[in-house]
């Protein structure tokens, strides 16, 4: 049976209202609560962008059940990685070892806050030198490191869960699916592409978690959800070469001006129908993906989608 998650999304919802509606998916019966790691909303309109740690760290202490992950972080720029290592492994502890930490090569509308953003090929050099630090200091491992673009002169993370914070590493091609396999527990990816699954399992990945995400909006009024999607959503299927590289909000709404509401609506299924709601899910599954992350769209309506989540979607989805 697949795993079903819930997103936290930081973007747009406050801090408090992330923590109550962790608290109202777990008690809906959602598996897993995954978070957004951003400094900035992709769009105004969506309105926050709270500290992504500090947020799990009240999620940790207010649940008891469903699994918690970063979804993703970017260890290259705006954090350091032995700091992202002995973060994960705080959140493993108060989680009572529940924490997995998604990791991915980040976009720069939130890592140039502290100066400019890498071109690709150092990125992925920067990528996979945070992997060999993060990975050994989860473990326990005293570390001493000294690459290219870090140095870790002495580093050891003093409070850790019994078991070792598991580490997924998101992937959209042939490179990035071999460093998953090469040093995480597990791969993440943002589309149903089976492709993607399978370069990960030749690399030496398969039998491990395969982590999907998919959006929707749901809502009485189909109209109503088309406008909040293209209001707050309309980035969504730019693809991660643009989404990587645009420096902010503003930039994004003008990428996106010409974006037309059944474009979106073309990719976020929109309204009541739950059949609709359950094929977008189904792709994930049929691609193999063994947990997928439902984002509700629109702040203000998570309380209703988790109320009608409960009673309608959740019975379906966990009949595939």
């Amino acid at each position: 049976m697949v795993n079903v998650g819930y997103t936290l999304m930081c973007e747009q919802a406050g801090p408090k209202q992330l923590v109550d509606h962790a608290v109202r998916a777990e008690a809906a019966g959602f598996d897993q609560l995954v978070m957004s790691d951003h400094y900035y909303p992709w769009l105004d309109s969506q309105g926050h962008s709270p500290y992504a740690w500090s947020v799990l760290g009240a999620v940790a202490h207010a649940t008891s059940r469903a699994q918690l992950m970063s979804f993703v972080t970017c260890p290259i720029r705006r954090y350091h990685p032995a700091v992202v290592a002995q973060k994960a492994s705080t959140i493993g502890v108060l989680s009572d070892g529940r924490f997995t930490l998604g990791l991915g090569a980040g976009e720069n509308l939130n890592e140039h806050v502290v100066g400019g953003w890498p071109h690709v090929q150092q990125r992925h050099e920067m990528f996979e030198e945070a992997l060999q630090i993060i990975r050994p200091l989860l473990n326990g491992e005293t570390l001493t490191f000294s690459g290219n673009h870090y140095d870790v002169p002495d580093a050891y993370v003093w409070d850790r869960p019994e078991r070792p914070v598991s580490m997924a590493v998101a992937a959209s091609g042939r490179q990035s699916a071999t460093l998953a396999a090469e040093y995480g527990n597990g791969i993440i990816a943002t589309e149903p592409d089976r492709h993607i699954i399978e370069m990960y399992d030749d690399a030496g990945g398969a039998g491990q978690p395969r982590y999907g995400q998919v959006a929707i909006c749901y809502g009485p009024d189909e109209a109503e959800c088309r406008k909040l999607v293209h209001d707050q959503f309309r980035w969504f299927g730019m693809g991660w070469k643009v989404n990587a590289d645009l420096p902010g909000p503003e930039s994004f709404a003008a990428a996106t001006q010409f974006v037309r509401e059944e474009d979106v609506a073309e990719g976020i299924t929109c309204g009541p129908d739950v059949d609709a709601h359950v094929e977008a899910f189904r792709k994930y599954v049929d691609a193999g993906f063994t947990h997928v992350a439902i984002i509700q769209v629109g702040g203000e309506t998570q309380p209703m989608f988790l109320d009608w989540a409960q009673e309608q979607l959740l019975p379906r989805l966990r009949e595939l």
